[in-house]
């Protein structure tokens, strides 16, 4: 065989053996990309709205819950009564039955109206005013309505979903 022959034999056959390999490749990926996004869909966390209303002789509050764990176990203890407390000068506190998990909890950000939850107390604060953030103080949800009614909560509450 000449060698000029010889060379395009040999090209030939590695472009025939690199394409299919390629193409194997690209089917794995495609594969592999369907299973990520078909597990994707099935593991992601249900986004469910869930509202709460804390309501007392003089006002009634609903807050939304987030999504997250401590949320969920304040939310599967309800309905609840509860007395409020003051405490500081921007906030209004009270305490579950049960204490919260704060797996997969966000920390709480200073915002006025934000439901959270301090871990080291357990207990469940509304803030009606600003407050510096702590990393043992995780945000539970908002509130949606009644905010002008938060400075002025007091004693026995009512605290049921919102349906």
């Amino acid at each position: 065989m000449k060698p000029g022959l010889k060379y395009l034999f040999l090209l030939m056959l590695l472009f025939l053996f690199t394409s299919c390999s390629n193409s194997t490749t690209l089917a794995e990926k495609e594969q592999t990309r369907s299973l990520e996004e078909q597990e994707g869909n099935t593991m992601q966390p249900s986004q469910t709205l869930r509202k709460i209303r804390l309501q007392t002789a003089k006002s009634e509050i609903i807050f939304e819950l987030n999504n997250s764990t401590a949320a969920t176990e304040l939310y599967q203890q309800l309905p609840l009564t509860v007395e409020l407390e003051n405490f500081s000068n921007n906030e209004k506190i009270f305490y579950p039955p049960e204490k919260l998990s704060t797996a997969n909890t966000p920390r709480a950000e200073n915002k006025i109206g934000c439901l959270a939850y301090y871990e080291p107390w357990g207990d469940v604060v509304i803030f009606y005013g600003a407050f510096s953030p702590s990393g043992s103080l995780y945000d539970l949800g908002e509130v949606i309505s009644g905010e002008d009614q938060l400075t002025n909560l007091s004693g026995t509450a009512m605290i049921e979903a919102v349906i």
